[in-house]
């Protein structure tokens, strides 16, 4: 069964990482939480959830501005062949997330290791970051440090990557 968002807010008060929590109506792309958002500090994510040609499944953490090439970044990650979206039944398995919720709080329920965590070295130039609690109608801003220390205590460790090329935008992926 897949963890809630009071069950992800546990664990990190467990961790001794602390978060700030806004909420708003559900947010589905970057361009609706840019219009949302307001003043909120920090890098914001937008989300990737992808699948090689060999089956193994990538979460793709990028700035919301970063341009990613789907049609290079398998080269860049170490990834089988090209990327495409892995499904949303996927999605809900590895992550317990649907559409539009991808975050990189997701790996909390990975908890076979199944999901490569693949971060945008943007987002460490930020002293907080901002991702979805497992719901897309909150965003929560954790330290950058923080977030990488939930990384490994679900037994992901990110790979740190430039993901800047060609664009895409990732609509419906996540915000």
């Amino acid at each position: 069964m897949a963890a809630t968002r009071d069950e992800l807010m546990t664990y990190l008060a467990t961790l001794g990482i602390e978060t700030s929590t806004i909420e708003h109506p559900p947010l589905f792309t970057v361009g609706e939480s840019q219009e949302l958002r307001g003043e909120i500090r920090g890098g914001h994510t937008k989300n990737l959830f992808l699948k090689d040609k060999k089956g193994r499944h990538f979460l793709v953490v990028a700035e919301e501005s970063r341009a990613v090439d789907l049609k290079s970044l398998h080269h860049t990650i170490g990834a089988k062949g090209r990327l495409s979206f892995a499904s949303a039944e996927a999605m809900m398995e590895m992550l317990g997330v649907t559409p539009g919720s991808v975050t990189a709080f997701g790996v909390l329920n990975d908890r076979d290791g199944k999901v490569t965590v693949v971060l945008d070295e943007g987002l460490l130039a930020y002293d907080m970051v901002n991702c979805h609690p497992l719901t897309n109608t909150a965003t929560t801003t954790i330290a950058t440090d923080g977030l990488m220390t939930f990384f490994r205590s679900t037994g992901h460790e990110a790979f740190v990557a430039r993901l800047d090329s060609e664009t895409i935008e990732g609509e419906g992926q996540g915000g």
